[in-house]
């Protein structure tokens, strides 16, 4: 057992080996250069954890991987539920039935496409397609970290999905504006919110795109991102029935039986006392930031843990996939946006 009277000490070695790269990741991210390209701390953690994977691992002692394990599952947990302080019931008043439907049709649609095309059109692996699709299709890094424990899915698999999250959320902050400015969208403030908060990856993307054009549209933005981030939860346990009664055992490792994601639970719950405005919100800003590190935590681990030796073989196919997506949340989603908004 990681946590006996014998393993202790070198399990909390671990896990503070993998927080003393975290916090190098948070210093790193706080410098302007990449601020301003918006990418976070859990991005630049899992670089820096398949860097040290793929140079200096074979130097870190074998008693201390429990605790990079414990990392990559239990501290992942903790820290999607934790998650649940970012949202509240009221942000999803505040946008009203648009913003819902709107969440609601890009995660369902986005997520089909994605496991159609990846595995029936290219024969590409079942998990990897299932990170990327849950990636796009609800909030990136995150989405792809909370889908992962239901999986089983091995850790490099993870990384292969949040790379074409990084490219295509990237990407999405600086097109979006470019178009609106340019005239190629012809949105109000409320229907560009909808918009890019329905379709860009990452929490971190919407932000930056929305700010790029005003307040307003950042606002909406980051509200109706929020009600797809809450869609996590009913999403997993959705999938973890789905993988159960169609007979699709995805890993070696599934189990037989339904099991309900218990921390997807928990978040929901979390997100339903926060909703409540019983702590301060500056406590509530702290417990953000602290949530923060654990996930990045979680990403470094998982970094920690891929080797680049198996991607070979992987090919382009998750870029495919990705991209097929990526035209999807573009085109599809401004359709979808105009038409709910004019009901």
């Amino acid at each position: 057992m990681a946590f006996s009277k014998e393993n202790r000490g070198n399990t909390l070695s671990g896990i503070l080996f993998v927080a003393l790269f975290s916090m190098a990741a948070m210093f790193i991210a706080d410098y302007p250069f990449f601020k301003n390209l918006a990418i976070s701390p859990l991005i630049i953690g899992i670089v820096i954890g398949v860097f040290y994977a793929n140079t200096l691992r074979s130097k870190l002692p074998l008693e201390w991987v429990p605790g990079i394990l414990f990392s990559t599952k239990t501290l992942l947990r903790v820290a999607i539920i934790f998650y649940g302080f970012r949202l509240t019931f009221q942000n999803i008043a505040e946008v009203g039935l648009h913003g819902i439907l709107i969440s609601a049709i890009m995660v369902t649609t986005t997520f089909i496409i994605g496991y159609l095309v990846g595995t029936k059109i290219f024969k590409f692996d079942k998990e990897t397609t299932i990170l990327i699709s849950a990636g796009s299709s609800i909030c990136g890094a995150a989405a792809i970290l909370a889908t992962e424990p239901v999986l089983k899915s091995k850790p490099y698999k993870s990384v292969i999905a949040v790379s074409t999250v990084v490219i295509f959320g990237t990407l999405s902050m600086f097109l979006y504006p470019i178009l609106y400015k340019a005239g190629y969208i012809s949105f109000g403030d409320t229907e560009m919110g909808l918009f890019i908060g329905g379709t860009i990856h990452e929490v971190a993307h919407v932000v930056g795109a929305g700010n790029a054009i005003n307040n307003s549209v950042a606002t909406t933005a980051v509200v109706v991102k929020m009600i797809r981030v809450m869609m996590i939860a009913p999403f997993l346990i959705i999938l973890s029935i789905w993988l159960v009664k169609t007979g699709k055992k995805i890993s070696s490792k599934a189990k037989t039986k339904i099991t309900i994601p218990w921390f997807a639970v928990i978040f929901i719950g979390v997100a339903g006392f926060n909703s409540l405005n019983i702590i301060p919100q500056n406590i509530i800003s702290d417990i953000n930031s602290a949530d923060t590190f654990l996930l990045t935590m979680a990403m470094t681990a998982l970094g920690m843990e891929t080797n680049v030796k198996k991607f070979a073989g992987v090919g382009l196919k998750p870029i495919y996939i990705a991209s097929i997506l990526y035209l999807w949340l573009i085109f599809g989603g401004y359709f979808v946006t105009k038409f709910i908004y004019q009901l």
